[in-house]
């Protein structure tokens, strides 16, 4: 503890080197945070798809419409639970730049069952009822200040059979969304009334969405769908949620080659930045470290002061970009939902802090412990 005055001293002898080092050590941290946590909550989301709800689309393209009389043949499937139609479409509110996804759906019994929504009762039963209902993802509600018995319009990408584009619907209630898409701009409107009142495309839909009885007969239960449905002009390819996932992480790539690629990338320009500056600090603190060694310093005290000094610094930095990291989630997750920061990964930062400033400052250290005393005081 009585070293510490003295290690406080020789950090701050030049205030802007040692700020530009912290800042740099820093954001090279927060950088490995962000990326950790981006991993986890993709593993997160992975990890929480459903295996037991199935999306059954066309073989042909996922947006290729299908025809509704396939639910009845889907339903019959031994295993499946429930089997509900859905159709997509895109809309937007106001303005051309407040755009969101409407979802129609049968409003069947049991229907929550496909569907990774969560809807109160009172909200559900008020949508059955109403074929205008609508209910809006939570966030949206909040978004644009709705409430319960607006008469929400919305121009869609859909017609009507009167030329218009401009739909209007009753808003009853809210739901939120746990999936790993689930956080865009969304409204789920009744498929019977948007059926019935749309110009194109009639009693199609663009897939169906089954929960079956058993996670673990979900795959046999695809494939028994896709069989049924292998001859006619509108074959399927039936996915659970899970493997969806999945494909979603392989598309990104490999994250942890990707993590250790840009933090390695990062770290190398760092040592040298950081070696540099710490020599030049040793340069100019020559005549001090002689002094040192004058009043009784050892050669391994003076090395151990200086990384000590490096050390304060670049954990203190570290910790700094950790809680940097952390700081930025909120608004990373409307992009990567479930980013979490981990005990490990906070042990992995600081511990890579305390790497850097050893690995930065050993050669400075070095070379402050064998200073020559006649010779630096000299001026030499």
């Amino acid at each position: 503890m009585k070293y510490l005055p003295l290690i406080w001293t020789g950090i701050w002898r030049k205030p802007g080197r040692t700020i530009l080092i912290f800042l740099q050590v820093g954001v090279a941290i927060a950088l490995f945070g962000v990326l950790q946590g981006m991993k986890t909550g993709v593993e997160h989301a992975v990890a929480a798809a459903r295996a037991d709800l199935l999306i059954v689309h066309s073989r042909e393209s996922g947006f290729s419409p299908l025809p509704l009389g396939q639910l009845e043949q889907i339903r019959s499937v031994p295993g499946v639970k429930v089997a509900i139609a859905v159709d997509l479409t895109g809309a937007m509110y106001q303005k051309p730049d407040q755009k969101m996804v409407v979802v129609a759906v049968r409003p069947d019994a049991g229907w929550l069952d496909a569907f990774t929504f969560t809807v109160s009762p009172d909200h559900d039963a008020a949508f059955r009822k109403q074929r205008t209902g609508m209910l809006a993802l939570r966030a949206v509600v909040q978004k644009f200040g709705w409430k319960v018995g607006d008469k929400v319009p919305l121009m869609s990408l859909v017609p009507q059979r009167d030329g218009t584009s401009n739909w209007a619907f009753d808003d009853v209630g809210d739901f939120t969304d746990s999936d790993i898409g689930g956080q865009g701009d969304k409204v789920i409107v009744n498929y019977d009334y948007y059926n019935e009142a749309r110009v194109s495309n009639k009693d199609t839909v663009n897939h169906f969405n089954v929960a079956v009885t058993d996670p673990e007969r979900a795959t046999s239960v695809a494939d028994e769908i896709d069989r049924r449905f292998a001859n006619s002009s509108h074959q399927t390819r039936t996915e659970s949620l899970l493997e969806l996932a999945q494909q979603e992480e392989q598309s990104i790539g490999d994250l942890n080659f990707l993590i250790r690629a840009v933090v390695a990338a990062v770290l190398v320009a760092l040592l040298f930045a950081t070696t540099t500056m710490m020599m030049q600090s040793i340069r100019e603190r020559t005549p001090e470290l002689a002094v040192l060694k004058t009043v009784g310093f050892t050669n391994r005290r003076v090395f151990c002061l200086v990384l000590a000094e490096a050390v304060a610094v670049c954990v203190a930095a570290a910790a700094f970009g950790l809680a940097l990291a952390d700081v930025t989630f909120p608004f990373a997750a409307r992009f990567v939902v479930g980013l979490s920061m981990p005990v490990i990964v906070v042990v992995a930062g600081l511990t890579l802090g305390a790497i850097i400033a050893l690995v930065s400052a050993a050669v400075p250290a070095m070379l402050a412990a064998r200073v020559q005393v006649a010779a630096a005081l000299a001026g030499r």
